[in-house]
């Protein structure tokens, strides 16, 4: 069945389509395919938290213009897929290992479509997240690419001590499902000027993400819940205690990144054989969605990997 999509909004390829698809436990979630004539395989796009297939439309453009089909997912409690709290604004999921209903979704949405193999993971921040636990459950992609992976949270050091805190408090109160402390009903990007933002140093990039906020409020995801924030830091210690796939992978992380911990990055990589990190100067956490030079830093190397024998040794470069 047909979803609503916004193509003027996402400045997508024309040939896309854009369903609903039920996932085993009953969520609706909307997905994205593109399909290529001759492509050279299928990459499963995971977005990050608070997005939605419109944000990638100029980077499903890039990857179809290289002979990639693409299959992208609005994750449940955002976009236009099923909300799962009485408040839509409130970023919630019952349990992190939910999100891997989706990836089964999305995959078999693909398959139904005939979108080719073999299949290729592209996925940020939270997605990031999401994608290398589907790497660890067995999903069977050829390669795996990671734009700034959300594997450990950054954490202000003077926030510190009350995260740590955290859990005792939602525990003695109950309000696992009320926002973070400091964080509300507001998306980020509508409430914040591109000075200082963590998102971007692209004025044209961050522009198009307020324009399709403004034009599309159901697009608007405010802070996470309590319970959504302890989840997703259980989510990550779990991940760093476990052995990682022999995927090709590749991990790209930018400079000024502020919202998820680079050294977590850095430190995961150096124990991961098949994994190469790539370090992109002055870029913020956006980096599909960055200042002309850093977004070719990326597309350049995302390309030439997919492409490229397997290298035996784990590469750590800046662009």
């Amino acid at each position: 069945m047909q979803a609503p999509f916004h193509a003027d909004l996402a400045e997508a390829p024309p040939d896309g389509s854009v369903i609903w698809r039920t996932a085993r436990d009953g969520v609706r979630l909307r997905i994205g395919l593109w399909p290529v004539p001759k492509a050279c395989g299928t990459i499963l796009l995971i977005p990050g938290r608070t997005e939605y297939i419109e944000k990638y439309g100029r980077v499903i453009r890039d990857l179809t213009a290289q002979s990639y089909a693409v299959a992208v997912v609005d994750l449940r409690g955002q976009g236009y897929s099923d909300r799962l709290a009485d408040d839509p604004a409130l970023g919630h999921v019952g349990t992190f290992s939910d999100y891997q209903l989706d990836v089964a979704e999305l995959v078999t949405a693909a398959s139904d479509a005939d979108l080719p193999k073999p299949y290729f993971l592209l996925a940020h921040s939270l997605g990031g997240n999401i994608g290398l636990r589907a790497l660890i459950e067995g999903l069977n992609v050829e390669r795996a690419v990671f734009s700034a992976p959300m594997w450990g949270i950054q954490i202000p050091a003077a926030k510190r001590l009350s995260a740590a805190f955290l859990p005792t408090w939602a525990r003695m109160t109950g309000k696992r499902l009320e926002y973070l402390p400091g964080a509300g009903e507001a998306a980020y990007v509508a409430e914040s000027g591109f000075d200082g933002n963590l998102l971007t140093t692209d004025r044209n990039h961050f522009d198009y993400f307020k324009r399709q906020l403004s034009t599309v409020p159901q697009f608007a995801l405010g802070g996470p819940s309590v319970h959504w924030f302890l989840e997703a830091q259980a989510e990550c210690a779990r991940l760093a205690s476990e052995s990682w796939p022999n995927v090709p992978t590749q991990i790209y992380v930018g400079t000024l990144e502020g919202i998820v911990d680079a050294s977590v990055l850095t430190k995961m990589h150096s124990n991961w054989p098949s994994a190469e990190l790539t370090v992109i100067n002055d870029a913020r956490h956006e980096l599909m969605m960055e200042s002309p030079k850093a977004r070719k830093a990326f597309l350049d190397g995302l390309f030439a990997f997919l492409k490229r024998p397997r290298r035996p040794f784990p590469l750590i470069r800046e662009s």
